[in-house]
């Protein structure tokens, strides 16, 4: 039986890959040369858009540690990368043609990897992995909300930053909630006037960046998802009688009310993670880290992600898949790739790598490989597979998305190399008793290669 794997970029690639290097047959659907997304202009597989870096390379880094569980699992876009690798410093950039053209010619040259260069607009009968991305085609995208009905998401992504908690000065922010009406859920940065003024110019002048033309239109009907800049043009006040309004709020250290307050509310149920209320935004990843900065408590805010405002589609995945990244109601089917709700390239391709394995091993009658929590593969698989969670925006890899460690340690370098390496022995004890199960031979090769 073949598997139909739709979409060639990053994830589907990592997808084909897995299942094809365990001996099952895929037929790798792609619709370039044919048909050109709106984003997208190179023939070749794995097309990187926006930038050439993937991230950070030191294991220490959440980039870094991601990078490292793939290239444990055998990853061909690592693999890939640091062939066509070029000189950036402490992360790995590549030449993002070059890096095309190989994924393409390791794809293609595969014996059991089929390329049908045809764009789908049907989801295929018997076992499909779907990782058409975050610009799926309006006709396949009609397909999957056919399929998935009102669970499926499809609309102007628009995200607030968020925060670490660890990197919040508490000394200047408070817990409360308003009227001191249920729990202190919300941390709260209070600004007197003369801060607010100056927060508010800082804004309303702040390079934002520059929406592609797909974009624009739908911007400009999607008032909901206004961005926090926008807002603050109105006027003066506007936002302080917006998302930064302070009424039924009190600092304790002066008893009184702020002028204006910036609320954070809890990003996940460890609370390591807070994103900044209403702020969706399109400044610049810069402008936000200097603006933002200025509110009081996030002058030293490690910012885990920036708000961003772009045309996405999305599954509503907590409600619809699991840790596997298998569609909970219809088991023949598995997604992969940003359209799950993980951000970025890395991220995107380490889902395809969990899909493709799960596939191969639903195939085989086999459990599925389900990594730990404080793994960054697993953590990721497990934020988008949370029912718990009501409110499911897109995410990166971070170190928020970790348990912390048990004990404190300040230093964060520290810090991040002791999450990196428990994580690192979770992953390769769960990979043991993985393959002790399931007597997954390519793994046992892999983990004589790498280790």
């Amino acid at each position: 039986m073949k598997v139909s794997v739709i979409g060639a970029g990053l994830a589907g690639c990592e997808a084909a890959w897995q299942l094809a290097n365990r001996g099952i047959s895929v037929r790798l659907f792609e619709m370039k040369p044919v048909k050109y997304s709106p984003a997208h202009h190179y023939k070749g597989f794995a097309e990187l858009v926006c930038s050439n870096s993937l991230k950070a390379s030191r294991v220490a880094s959440a980039a870094g540690l991601l990078k490292e569980e793939m290239y444990r699992l055998g990853s061909i876009v690592v693999r890939a990368a640091r062939e066509t690798a070029v000189p950036a410093g402490g992360a790995l950039a590549v030449d993002r043609y070059l890096f095309s053209d190989r994924m393409t010619q390791l794809i293609c040259e595969h014996p059991l990897i089929e390329v049908v260069s045809e764009e789908v607009t049907a989801i295929p009968d018997g076992p499909v992995i779907i990782a058409t991305g975050p610009l799926t085609s309006d006709a396949f995208s009609a397909a999957i909300g056919e399929k998935l009905g009102e669970s499926y998401l499809s609309f102007y992504d628009a995200a607030s930053p968020i925060v670490s908690f660890d990197s919040v000065d508490m000394t200047k922010a408070f817990f409360a909630a308003r009227y001191g009406n249920g729990e202190d859920d919300y941390i709260n940065c209070p600004m007197n006037k003369e801060e607010y003024e100056a927060f508010h110019a800082a804004l309303v002048s702040a390079e934002s960046v520059e929406l592609k033309d797909f974009e624009k239109h739908q911007l400009k009907v999607y008032e909901g998802c206004m961005p926090v800049e926008v807002l603050a043009k109105r006027g003066s006040d506007s936002i302080r009688f917006g998302p930064l309004k302070p009424v039924g709020l009190r600092d304790p250290r002066t008893g009184h009310r702020p002028w204006a307050v910036v609320q954070l509310r809890a990003e996940n149920a460890e609370k390591t993670m807070y994103n900044l209320v209403g702020f969706q935004t399109n400044l610049r990843f810069p402008e936000q880290k200097r603006v933002f900065s200025m509110i009081p408590g996030l002058e030293n805010a490690e910012f885990v992600r920036y708000g961003v405002m772009h045309r996405n589609t999305f599954l509503n995945s907590p409600k619809l898949l699991d840790a596997a990244y298998n569609l909970r109601s219809d088991r023949r089917i598995y997604f992969a790739g940003q359209m799950t709700g993980v951000e970025g390239y890395i991220e995107s391709a380490a889902s395809g790598i969990l899909a493709g394995i799960n596939m191969a091993m639903q195939l085989q009658g086999k459990d599925p490989l389900i990594l730990p929590r404080d793994t960054m593969m697993g953590a990721l698989a497990g934020y988008i597979s949370d029912p718990t969670v009501t409110d499911f925006q897109p995410m990166g890899s971070n170190m928020g998305l970790l348990p912390p460690n048990p004990t404190r340690i300040k230093d964060k370098a520290a810090r991040y190399q002791a999450v990196a390496d428990r994580a690192l022995e979770s992953f390769e004890n769960c990979l043991a008793d993985f393959t002790e199960k399931t007597g997954d031979d390519l793994l046992k090769r892999i983990s004589k290669e790498v280790l």
